[in-house]
Order: C-alpha cells, then structure tokens, then sequence
C-alpha cells in the first residue's frame, strides 16, 4: 500500500459504548457496525476523557489536552483559543485532500453560522454546519457559499448519502481523509426515520443493573428512541462500507468508528454527559487498517487526545512537537503493547450540570483497564473495581480495604496532572481566565437569536 493510505473517520455524537451488539447489548441492533467490529482493532476500552462535544472535538483536531488547547466547554472558536497545528493542516501540508461533512461545533459564532474557509481547521472541502440536533430539518454550507442549503430528510442519511457520492466521484489520485461527523444519537430521542422507531418497544427494553427504579420509566423511553437512531445510523455506516468497496479503495484506506461520548441514560441515576461513570466515558473505536493482518482486540484506553498522533502516523505524517497525546499506531499496526496504561479523566467546567442539574462537580480522574478512581475538588469521590463490579455498583471509597488503592491511584493522578500542565482549579475561576460568556442559565452563552440545544 502507498505510504499515504486514505482515512475515512466516521464518529457519532453521544454513542456510548454499551449501545453496540458487538459490545454485548441486549436490545440494539446494529449488525453492519458488528460485522465491521469483526474486521477491525477493538479498543475496547477506549475513553472520551472529557465527555462533552465541543472539548472532545478540539482533542481530536490538536492532539491536546482540553486546558491546553483552551476549548474547555461548549460553543467556543477554537481558531481564536488556540493556533495549531490541526490535524487535518497536517494531512494536507503532504498532499492529502481533506473533506469534512456534518457536525462541526468548533467555531462558536452561533450554532447556525456560516463556518469560513479561514476557520475549518485545515479542511478544504466542506458540507458542514455548526451545530443542530434538528435531524429531520437541518442545513449545511457548501464550499465557500454563506447560503443555508437542505439536508433532505433524516440529516445523517444525507450526511452519509454525501459521503457516497465523494468515495465515487471525487478521490482521484490524491491520497484524501474523508471526516463523517453525525449528530444522532444525541437528544432529541424522537425523530429517528419511522422504519427505526418501529424496532424499539420502551416496556421490551432491558435496562443495565445501574439504573434506579425512579429513573426506569424515563429510561426505557430514551433508550427507545436512542436505540433507533443507533440503528439507522448503523445502515448508514454499511451503505458507506458497501460504497468503499465498491470504489475498489478499501484495499489503501484506514476506516475508524467511534464517538465524541456516551449518555447516562439514566444508570446511576443521571442522564447525558459530563460524569466520569462509564456510560458518559467510554465510546466504541475500532479501526480496519488495510494493512494490519486480521481483527484484533485492545484494551488499554485510548482517549481524545491520542487521536490526532495516532492518525498521522498510521498515514506517515510527522507529529507536531506540540501534541500531548500518544501515538497507538504500533499497536493498530502489528499489536505491539503501547505501554500506555491509563488515561486522564477530565471535567474543567460543568457547565451542563449547572444549567441541568443542581450543583454541578469539576473533577479529575484515572481510567485503566482494571479501575476507575476520580477526585473532585473536595477530594476523593469515586473508586470502582471495573473487573469486580462492571455495573460501577459499588464506590469503594471509604472502604479500609482499599485504603491502599485510593493512595496510590491518586498519587498516579497527581503525578499525571503535573505532566500535562492541569493545575485542576475550580470552573468559575477557568471561565474567569478564558473570558467565557454565559448566559442568564450560568450555561456556556450561544447567539442570542439561537435557542439552546437539548442536552
């Protein structure tokens, strides 16, 4: 294969990874992704180490740390937070086409503005939007054009019908990276095409053991409407499969699936994103490298910030001196131990819950393959035996008999916090020092002609 193999990255808003068959859940039917899983590394663990859009988005584009490249919550630009190097600036600096299609929410200047050529980051061809979760009546900008135009129908069906048509008609002999950026399955949990709502019965579906019974009413509602839309994603993602093959460039392009977070979805008792429990972290990753020699399994976590060096590399591009993520292509490639054993959990502001929720908890955490061990600002909060306890049931802390585990995991923080520059500070003061705007709710402000998006 060329050293400059393509990159098609299709990733979802809000897919957490307990809603995939191949991840072992009970109701969703998703069986193009499944077969996918089947060709493909399985990072089974991999994490959203700050779970909300905008900061895992920035991670993905900059190889950084949310505090670092200063895109900490929602409805910011990041141009004006931080100056690069992007990834896709890298891909095209050596020659690679790069197209973007959907979701964006990384330019801040009101959800349905016009993103310019000069603020996309790096990517040329564009059919992209700010941010909408209006599935069935939301618009896209072309090019250069400010004009609004039509996606027809359920958005990430056009998205993806879009996405067909440039595999077929417009790759030549350019290596590109073709970015997919769908808004479902994130709320509103209502308007998934009518073929996939018909699939999902709420009093049918099975909830996880971490779901209270106050929330089970309210849960098995979400997950209805959820699950359809994780469907109808999952025929969109075979239909671009089906087009990649067909083109013939299968043989010389990576393909990625994942998600920018999870939802709750009402385990533990909350719903949505923003907490460091394992239905808002953890997002499915797989990656079919045409190159690498069968499918595979990993479970050492994989997080945001490891996107971009781990991209450039499989694609034989140099990394940026800036980048703080680590590079996992060795281990995509032959299976070798990337030595990596931990990931960093995050929450800088928590916008969401002031606006959502009472309260809301900044914290800090440690995510490996065995435990799950958080800190917020008064202290320990949470520990879980993620082997022992999968369902995160029982918090530990507190508990004499892992004394010993809380000290040490939150030393490993420690020491990690000082190694990529987090002074771990409380919200208000990290919007005092970005200049943040918020609105009369004490959220992130967006325009105010613009109605705030659900959560």
């Amino acid at each position: 294969m060329n050293k400059n193999p393509n990159l098609v990255f299709v990733f979802a808003d809000q897919w957490r990874y307990q809603a995939l068959g191949y991840a072992g859940a009970p109701n969703v039917a998703t069986p193009s992704i499944d077969h996918f899983a089947s060709q493909s590394l399985n990072f089974t663990n991999a994490v959203s180490g700050c779970p909300v859009c905008s900061p895992y988005r920035a991670s993905l584009m900059t190889g950084l740390y949310p505090h670092r490249h200063r895109m900490m919550v929602n409805d910011q630009c990041l141009c004006r937070l931080y100056d690069g190097p992007f990834l896709a600036e890298c891909l095209r600096d050596v020659g690679y086409r790069t197209a973007y299609i959907g979701k964006w929410h990384l330019d801040g200047n009101g959800r349905n503005a016009f993103v310019p050529p000069e603020r996309r980051l790096g990517f040329d061809w564009w059919k992209g939007f700010e941010c909408s979760h209006n599935y069935q009546a939301s618009h896209y900008y072309f090019a250069d054009d400010p004009r609004p135009h039509p996606w027809h129908g359920y958005d990430a069906d056009a998205q993806t019908d879009e996405a067909c048509r440039y595999l077929r008609e417009e790759v030549g002999h350019d290596p590109f990276a073709l970015f997919l950026a769908w808004g479902p399955p994130h709320t509103p949990l209502n308007n998934a095409p009518a073929q996939f709502k018909a699939m999902y019965d709420p009093p049918r579906i099975r909830l996880p053991a971490n779901v209270p019974a106050a929330c089970a009413d309210q849960a098995r509602r979400e997950l209805a409407g959820y699950y359809a839309h994780c469907s109808a994603l999952d025929a969109a993602f075979g239909r671009l499969l089906e087009t990649l093959s067909a083109t013939g460039r299968d043989a010389d392009t990576i393909v990625v699936f994942t998600s920018d977070h999870g939802d709750m979805l009402g385990s533990q008792g909350h719903f949505r994103k923003q907490k460091p429990w394992a239905e808002s972290i953890r997002v499915p990753f797989l990656v079919r490298h045409p190159d690498r020699k069968g499918p595979g399994a990993d479970d050492t976590p994989i997080d945001a910030p490891d996107l971009m060096p781990t991209l450039l590399t499989l694609c034989g591009v140099p990394i940026p001196d800036k980048v703080q993520g680590r590079d996992f292509s060795r281990t995509i490639m032959d299976g070798s131990p990337s030595g990596i054993t931990e990931a960093l959990l995050a929450l800088y502001v928590p916008f969401h819950e002031w606006r959502y929720e009472k309260g809301g908890r900044e914290y800090r955490g440690i995510h490996n393959s065995r435990y799950t061990y958080v800190r917020s600002l008064a202290g320990p909060w949470l520990l879980y035996d993620n082997a022992a306890d999968p369902s995160q049931l029982h918090n530990l802390i507190g508990d004499p008999h892992h004394a010993a585990q809380v000290t040490e995991l939150d030393a490993r923080l420690t020491t990690r916090l000082r190694e990529v520059g987090d002074d771990f500070v409380d919200g208000r003061e990290i919007i005092r020092r970005e200049h943040y705007q918020l609105n009369q709710a004490g959220d992130i402000a967006v325009m105010p002609s613009e109605l705030p998006e659900p959560y």
